[in-house]
C-alpha cells in the first residue's frame, strides 16, 4: 500500500483537545455503564426481580450487566463500518448521545411490583441500547486520539479514554455512595433512580464537549487520496483477520474489571461476608482514583519500552493479586480489602488497561483500525461481561466459593498473556505504517470510495 509523502498536520493543540476530549467523553459514557453495574449488584435484584428466592434474583440480576456485552459485538459491527466510512468524530457523538438516552430510560422504568415481568424485559432492552453505545465508545475515541497523537507519545495520549474510563467509574461510585446510604425504603422507592436521571446532564456536556473536534489527519488524508473502503469488514477480516483474534483474546483481561466492580461488591455485602455496603464502594472509588494516577504513568512506560511488556505485567500480575484481593475479602478484613483492591485495580490492572488502546490500535491501518478494534475488543468484552454471571455460579448455592472465582478470574487472564506473546511490537513504528505488515502480500483490494 502507498504511503503519501506529506501527511496532512493536525491543527495547533488538536492532540491535547482529541486527548482531553476522549477523556471527558469516555468518563461521562462510562459513569452511564457503571452505574448499572453498582445498581445490579445492590439494587435490582429487589426492585426488578422475584424477591421470595434473593440468589435466583441476584443471578438474573447480574445477568441482565451481562446483556450489554452480548449485544457490544453486532454494535461493533455496525459502528465499526461506519466508523471507518464516515470518520470517528460522528461515531463518538452518537455513542455519547444514545448512552445518556438509554440510562436515562432506566431511571424511568417501572418496577415489578408495578408492572410484573414487563418490568425486566424493558431494563435488558435499554440495557442491550448500552450496549450498542459502548461497543463504538472506545474503538473510536481511541482512534481519534492514536491518530492525532505525536508518534512517540502515542501510548500516553491514548491512555486518555482508559483513564476517562475510570473516572467514570469513580464518579459512578461516588453518586452512588450518598443513594446507597439512603433508608432502604426510600432507597428502593425512588433513590436509586437518581443517578440515572443524571445521565441527561451526561449526555449535554458530552456532545458540546466532542462537536467541536476535527476528524484525525490520517482519516482525512486516506479518505482524501485513497479513499475508505466501501465494505470496511471485508478487507479487516481478509488482511487483519489474525490481529482481530488476537485483540478478541487480549480483550479477556477485562474480565478482572466485572469481576472486580460486580461480582466482588456482591460477594462483600453478602450475608455470608455481611460487610458494610457503603465501604465497599469505597474501596472502588480509591482503586480507581488511584488508577488515574497509574494509567498515564504505564502508558508513558510503555512508549519507552514498548506496549508488550507493560501489558504481560497487568495481565499476569492480575491473575495473582485478585486471587489475594478475593481471598481478603471472605476475611471480612476491611483495611486488607482496601490494600488489595488498591493494589490489584488501581495499579496492577492499570498496566493492561492504560495500554491495550494503543496496544491495539496499532496492529490495524488506519482503514479498518476503528472496525478492528471495535470488533475485536468488543467480543472479548461479551465474554469478560458474563464472566459475572459464570462467577456467581461458580460460587455455590451459597455464594462464598471465592476462590474458585479465583482460579475462574485467573484462567481468563491466560488468553491475554499468549495474545502479547504473540503480538508485534509497535511502539516505535511510524502512525502512517501502522498495519502494514498484515496487509503485505495481499492480492486483492477491496474497492474503495472517495
Amino acid at each position: 500500500m502507498s504511503v503519501p509523502a506529506a501527511p496532512l498536520e493536525a491543527p495547533p493543540g488538536q492532540p491535547k483537545k482529541a486527548a482531553t476530549a476522549a477523556w471527558i467523553g469516555s468518563a461521562l459514557e462510562y459513569y452511564d455503564f457503571f452505574i448499572y453495574g453498582s445498581a445490579a449488584a445492590l439494587i435490582f435484584p429487589e426492585v426488578f426481580f422475584d424477591e421470595s428466592d434473593p440468589a435466583t434474583a441476584t443471578l438474573l440480576s447480574l445477568a441482565t450487566f451481562g446483556v450489554a456485552y452480548a449485544a457490544r459485538p453486532i454494535g461493533a459491527l455496525f459502528l465499526g463500518h461506519f466508523g471507518d466510512k464516515l470518520g470517528r468524530k460522528k461515531i463518538m457523538v452518537f455513542t455519547l448521545m444514545l448512552m445518556g438516552l438509554s440510562t436515562f430510560l432506566i431511571g424511568c422504568l417501572p418496577t415489578r411490583e408495578q408492572v410484573g415481568t414487563l418490568a425486566p424485559v424493558l431494563l435488558v432492552l435499554c440495557r442491550i441500547l448500552q450496549g450498542i453505545s459502548a461497543a463504538g465508545e472506545q474503538a473510536s475515541a481511541n482512534s481519534m486520539s492514536l491518530e492525532h497523537a505525536p508518534p512517540s507519545r502515542r501510548g500516553f495520549f491514548t491512555s486518555f479514554t482508559l483513564s476517562g474510563t475510570q473516572g467514570g467509574q469513580l464518579l459512578a461510585t461516588l453518586v452512588f455512595i450518598p443513594v446507597a446510604a439512603l433508608p432502604e425504603d426510600q432507597l428502593l422507592a425512588w433513590g436509586w433512580r437518581i443517578p440515572f436521571w443524571l445521565s441527561f446532564a451526561v449526555a449535554v456536556v458530552g456532545y458540546v464537549i466532542r462537536r467541536t473536534l476535527h476528524e484525525t489527519p490520517t482519516f482525512t488524508q486516506q479518505a482524501a487520496t485513497e479513499g475508505v473502503p466501501k465494505m470496511p469488514l471485508a478487507v479487516l477480516l481478509r488482511e487483519h483477520w489474525a490481529d482481530v483474534l488476537r485483540v478478541v483474546a487480549a480483550a479477556l483481561v477485562a474480565s478482572v474489571s466485572t469481576i472486580f466492580t460486580v461480582w466482588a461488591l456482591s460477594y462483600a455485602t453478602s450475608d455470608s461476608v455481611g460487610m458494610d455496603r457503603t465501604s465497599m464502594l469505597w474501596v472502588g472509588a480509591l482503586a480507581n482514583l488511584v488508577a488515574l494516577a497509574a494509567i498515564p504513568l504505564w502508558a508513558t512506560l510503555s512508549d519507552r519500552i514498548g506496549r508488550r511488556p507493560v501489558f504481560l505485567l497487568g495481565a499476569a500480575g492480575s491473575a495473582v493479586t485478585m486471587f489475594a484481593y478475593l481471598w481478603a475479602i471472605s476475611t471480612g478484613s476491611y483495611p486488607l480489602v482496601l490494600v488489595l483492591g488498591i493494589v490489584a485495580f488501581g495499579v496492577v490492572y492499570s498496566a493492561a488497561n492504560g495500554v491495550w488502546p494503543s496496544f491495539y490500535g496499532e496492529m490495524f491501518s488506519t482503514r479498518v483500525r476503528l472496525s478492528g478494534m471495535a470488533i475485536g475488543t468488543q467480543i472479548g468484552f461479551a465474554i469478560a461481561g458474563f464472566a459475572v454471571t459464570f462467577a456467581a455460579q461458580i460460587a455455590g448455592p451459597d455464594g462464598d466459593n471465592w476462590s474458585a472465582v479465583a482460579l475462574f478470574t485467573a484462567a481468563l487472564c491466560v488468553p491475554p498473556v499468549i495474545a502479547a506473546l504473540t503480538a508485534r511490537e509497535t511502539h516505535k513504528v511510524p502512525t502512517e505504517r501502522l498495519g502494514e505488515r498484515a496487509e503485505q502480500g495481499t492480492t486483492g483490494r477491496e474497492k474503495v470510495t472517495a
